[in-house]
């Protein structure tokens, strides 16, 4: 049978203040009061029924994903003692489903993406089920047709077609998130995807691969299934790696019997991974702000602001030309637009000089 799991264990570190310790950017209700873990949830419907949808999260997160997905039976809420990367969030979800059904074929799918429309994702999910059940080698990785020179997103570079799907490549390789010109000589190309971070592929196929690459995670995360109650002392232990340098990778690169192909989605595809990508998400004032809440800007251009403390606070902006500028209750911040991505160093310093709680 098929099952989804959602991934939604990601603290948000660089929309700080928005998200902190406690609150990951994946529960805040940013999209007229859903969140990107009800989104992510909502583009779903009707591919499977809620009792093969599960989440994987911190364990802090999992009373909060409960009450944003009552849909959702506990047990169906998998709890991370503490993040370990990418790979350890889809072996532990892949070992539990395999237990549950040995022949599952399980999407992985991100709650920090906003997508449309959602019938053309999917219409390309749907196919990506097909070719995991068609070719049980097969690891499937969703690749997002560009629609800029995007320096901020990974890349797949593709390769000849899959026989007897359309639509469908094999993988030659992954690319890292790019210099401007590499970027524009990828889109140029046309034979580069957005890396969109989601993938297909049977449970017991991506066991069997970290049997092959990485056999002491494999034994592990089997481990945790068989004994739930070891889950803090074996957990911690996992090596500490994204499933793209542990998997998907070394699978292109024709390191195991595996193969890596890729779906496309000809989609609007957003990664709220930082303020830049959130301001293409926000209105506009008239001086070209990226606006949210009860603001003011005079001669201000190019600026992002953000007020977040309620209705009876503004955030006015005088003369700023690219800057970053994010109210909270807790926190304020202040920065050149230029330095978003810093945004988690700020965040290590504010622990260490203000205090935790602030963090």
């Amino acid at each position: 049978m098929r099952y989804v799991v959602i991934m939604a264990g990601g603290s948000g570190t660089r929309l700080w203040p928005l998200s902190r310790q406690g609150r990951p950017k994946q529960l805040l209700g940013l999209f007229e009061g859903k969140s990107l873990l009800r989104l992510a949830f909502e583009r779903l419907d009707g591919l499977v029924p809620p009792d093969r949808i599960l989440v994987c999260t911190g364990r802090a997160y999992a009373d909060d994903v409960a009450d944003q997905l009552p849909e959702l039976s506990p047990v169906n809420i998998l709890g991370e003692p503490e993040g370990r990367d990418s790979l350890n969030a889809v072996a532990w979800s892949a070992a539990v489903v395999a237990d549950r059904d040995p022949d599952a074929v399980v999407a992985m799918v991100t709650a920090d993406q906003v997508i449309s429309p959602v019938d053309e994702f999917q219409r390309s999910l749907t196919l990506a089920f097909e070719v995991a059940e068609q070719r049980p080698s097969a690891l499937v990785t969703l690749g997002v047709v560009p629609t800029s020179a995007h320096t901020g997103y990974g890349y797949l570079h593709r390769a000849e077609l899959l026989t007897g799907f359309d639509g469908v490549y094999h993988v030659a390789e992954f690319k890292e998130k790019p210099e401007r010109d590499v970027a524009q000589r990828y889109l140029d190309s046309g034979e580069y995807w957005w890396n969109a971070g989601m993938f297909v592929w049977r449970a017991a196929t991506l066991l069997g691969q970290l049997d092959q690459l990485l056999p002491a995670t494999a034994q592990t995360v089997r481990e945790i299934v068989a004994r739930p109650d070891r889950l803090d002392e074996l957990f911690p232990t996992l090596q500490k790696i994204s499933v793209d340098y542990a998997v998907m990778e070394p699978v292109s690169q024709g390191r195991t019997d595996a193969e890596v192909v890729s779906v496309g989605l000809a989609i609007d595809w957003r990664d709220v991974g930082g303020f830049v990508s959130l301001a293409e998400l926000l209105s506009r004032d008239a001086g070209g702000n990226a606006v949210d809440g009860r603001t003011v800007s005079l001669d201000s251009r190019g600026c992002v602001v953000v007020n977040a403390v309620g209705p009876d606070h503004v955030v006015a902006t005088l003369g700023l030309t690219d800057c970053l500028v994010v109210a909270t209750p807790h926190a304020t911040m202040v920065a050149n637009l230029d330095d978003a991505e810093r945004v988690r160093q700020l965040v290590d310093l504010v622990r260490t000089e203000a205090g935790p709680e602030f963090a």
